[in-house]
This record gives structure tokens, C-alpha cells and sequence, in this order.
């Protein structure tokens, strides 16, 4: 590893028709990309591969067009409304399918750009709170390029790098990209509320980030020895970890142990993760892979949803045809809870969006795409109830769902099923 004196000199190895893989979500290295930007007048087509980053997209600005295009895995607030799909485009995979991406060489890695802890005694560092897909984008990049940050906390599991698998290194201290939790709403209260009455004692929860997780976590403090075993979480499952809800002592897999591919949140979730022995980051070919998943008891996957239509096909990534997020993980663990022993899969959302359009419709948007199919759902829940799909025919789930959905649309959503019956039972 060589260490340099700067940002710039390290980054110095990245040519022309390139592919760099960026360190995503919390450990997205700011600072680097940043200086990679103002110092790329000589560059030209560099492909910057990543999942969601957080903090502005310097290189997606429209006048370093021809400079770097993006190809994203997973689109965060910073690239949405940016998508062309010509030099910013999305790559639909499911992120416990990523790291194949990478290890088979469909998607070449010639950089690598992360963001890691000091080296222990032993000469490690950790990916800290973001192993996910990046320690396969380390293991197959020709050349890696570390920040080396004292404020990345040492996280035990499977992201530990060894210095002489790091080609430049530059020290650098700069706080993280921290989340602090929210108050929850009165709507997203009651569909936390709706949510955990579903959640056994014992049972093994994949929970996200955002309000809903949040409000979901708000409304278990009186369950007893839940389980964590999740793509990613935040502040509200460390608020039960901190209350002993969370003690992973009825895990059959990894028992005793938090087990999740990131962590974002606050200050506060990352000083909890440093060299907690309890947490672990590992990648997601291994977290989300559906057997590991299902190996634990009760699995309960919380999942949210743009649109469901009344036959429980689910739209998760975008707003019709534009892209706002991505598959990610949620088919791997909905299939995973459905087939876990007393498992369930349960998605949970508001009845209206905030522009006031009803969420359960009809027929999804024009152009939306079915990230879980009407095949794989079983619980919805909004702050109006819960309905199991599980098992029922068509007109029952849509009868279920009109009974969740928000008053002042049922009467339509009534008539619009009807008509649709109709169309859809005339003689091909």
C-alpha cells in the first residue's frame, strides 16, 4: 500500500475508459469523489458503478457530460430525476446478485474507490458500515484506492481488507454521512402499529430505514427476544437493541448476533457498531441469499411499496417508467420470510402518496415495473389495516385491499374494479 500525501495523487491512476466502483450509501467517499471531479479535465467516458451514494453527485452534473456516465444500481435521491438512461442509465439486480456482476466480469472493475477504518495491529481495515457489494468490487478492481478514516468504525463480520490488497491509501478525517431519525407522523404511527401486531415474541426481523421502520420499531418496545437479521437498518432497530427487544437469542442462524450488509443512521448507531462484537456486516450474496435467510424462525420482512395494484402486483422502484430506487433486496427476503418457518412477508405503506394519489390502484402507472409479483405477496398493511393475500383469488384480494385503502377513494377503486372484471372476463 502506498500511502500519498493527498486525494490527488492517489486518483491520478484513473484513465480514460475507465470503470471505478464508488463506495456507496454511508461510506460514500465525499471527499475523493469530490476532488476526482474538479481534477478530471483530462478524463474521458470513465464509468462510475455504485449503489445508492449519499451527498451530492458531483460527476452527474450535466457539464461533465462527457467525462464520466453513471451506471447505477441502486438510485438514491442524489440521482433521481437524472436518470437519461444514456449516460446516467440503471442496472436492475438484485443485490444479492451484485457481487456476481462483479466476480463473473460482466461489470470490470479497473478502480475501486472506499472508504475504511484505520488498519488494526494485524494490518486490517474494515469496510466499516458498508460491506454490502464493495468487498467484491475490492477483491475483483485491479487497483484499489482507500480513504483511510478514523471516524469509520471497525465492524466485525466479513468487510476486513488487508493493507497489502490496497494499492494508494490517504488518511483523512471527515465525519460520516449521519441520518438521525425523525418523529414519526400519526399515519405512519398507525401503520406501525398495524405492522407489529403481526410480529411474534421470537421472530426474526428484516427492518429497514425510514419512517415506517421507525414507527414499526416505536411499536415493539413490549415484544420480547426479536431477532435481527436484515439487508440494512438504522436508529430505530438500535433503539430496540438498546431496550434488549433485540437480543437475538432465539436466532437458530448467527444467534446472538445482529447480521445485516450496511447500517445507516446517526452518530450514535455507529459508535454502537464500533468493534461490537454482537453486530455484523457481511456481504450481500451471503446476507440476502433466501436460504441463509429463511434458516432463522419467524423471519418478518418489512418491505414498502409505490404502488400495489388490486391484484397484489407490487411496484417498489419506481413511479411508472421513472426509475427512484431499485429492485434491491426485497424479493430475496419476501420470498425468504414466506418459506421461513411461521414466516411472514408483509408490505407496508400509506394509502395515499404525499401528492394525495392512492397507493393501492387498479392497474399500476404505465411503464411501472413488478419487482414482487401477486404470487410472492402475502401481508398489507396501511394505517387503515391488515389484509393476508395469501390464498385468496383475485376478486377477494381486491375486496381485501378497497378495505385497506384510504376512505375517500374505496367507492372509485369499487368501480374501477368492476369494469376491469368485465374487460378482463370478454372472450379473447
Amino acid at each position: 500500500m502506498k500511502l500519498c500525501s493527498s486525494f490527488e495523487e492517489a486518483l491520478k491512476v484513473i484513465k480514460s475508459d475507465s470503470t471505478v466502483f464508488v463506495h456507496g450509501a454511508a461510506a460514500t467517499p465525499f471527499e475523493m469523489l469530490r476532488v476526482l471531479t474538479e481534477n478530471s479535465d483530462h478524463l474521458r467516458n470513465v464509468e462510475m458503478i455504485h449503489i445508492h451514494t449519499e451527498g451530492e453527485c458531483f460527476y452527474a452534473q450535466e457539464k461533465y457530460k462527457d467525462r464520466f456516465r453513471i451506471t447505477s444500481l441502486f438510485t438514491g435521491k442524489n440521482l433521481r430525476g437524472k436518470l437519461d438512461y444514456e449516460r446516467i442509465d440503471y442496472l436492475p439486480c438484485f443485490l444479492s446478485e451484485i457481487p456476481l456482476l462483479f466476480r463473473r466480469g460482466l461489470k470490470k472493475i479497473d478502480v475501486a474507490l472506499i472508504q475504511v477504518s484505520p488498519p488494526d495491529d494485524h494490518g486490517y481495515v474494515s469496510l466499516g458500515v458498508s460491506v454490502d457489494v464493495a468487498k467484491a468490487a475490492v477483491e475483483c478492481a485491479d487497483v484499489v484506492v482507500a480513504h483511510i478514516n478514523p471516524r469509520m468504525p471497525r465492524v466485525h463480520g466479513s468487510g476486513f481488507i488487508s493493507i497489502h490488497d490496497i494499492d494508494y491509501a490517504v488518511e483523512y478525517d471527515a465525519p460520516l454521512h449521519a441520518t438521525p431519525p425523525k418523529p414519526s407522523t400519526d399515519v405512519e404511527l398507525a401503520i406501525g402499529k398495524n405492522v407489529a401486531s403481526l410480529v411474534e415474541d421470537g421472530a426474526t426481523l428484516q427492518l429497514g430505514i425510514g419512517a415506517i421502520p421507525n414507527a414499526v420499531a416505536e411499536n415493539l418496545t413490549h415484544h420480547k427476544h426479536l431477532g435481527l437479521h436484515t439487508e440494512m437498518w438504522s436508529d430505530g432497530a438500535l433503539s430496540l437493541l438498546k431496550r434488549g427487544v433485540i437480543d437475538n437469542s432465539r436466532k437458530s442462524f448467527q444467534q446472538g448476533i445482529s447480521t445485516s450488509a450496511f447500517v445507516i443512521g446517526s452518530q450514535d448507531l455507529y459508535d454502537f457498531i464500533d468493534d461490537n462484537m454482537t453486530t455484523i456486516n457481511l456481504e450481500t450474496s451471503y446476507v440476502n441469499y433466501p436460504i441463509n435467510i429463511m434458516r432463522n424462525p419467524k423471519v418478518t420482512a418489512i418491505n414498502s411499496a409505490v404502488e400495489i395494484d388490486l391484484t397484489g402486483q407490487v411496484c417498489a422502484d419506481s413511479v411508472g417508467s421513472k426509475i427512484i430506487s431499485g429492485v434491491g433486496g426485497q424479493m430475496d427476503f419476501i420470498r425468504a420470510a414466506a418459506l421461513s418457518e411461521g414466516g411472514k412477508p408483509i408490505f407496508a405503506l400509506s394509502s395515499m402518496s404525499p401528492k394525495g394519489a392512492s397507493r393501492l390502484v387498479t392497474r399500476l402507472k404505465p411503464g411501472a415495473g413488478v419487482v414482487t409479483t401477486r404470487a410472492h405477496i402475502h401481508y398489507v398493511a396501511t394505517e387503515y389495516g391488515v389484509v393476508n393475500l395469501f390464498g385468496k383469488t383475485l376478486n377477494e384480494r381486491a375486496k381485501a385491499l378497497i378495505g385497506i385503502s384510504h376512505p375517500s377513494v374505496r367507492e372509485q377503486l369499487e368501480r374501477e374494479w368492476s369494469e376491469l372484471k368485465r374487460q378482463i372476463s370478454a372472450p379473447l
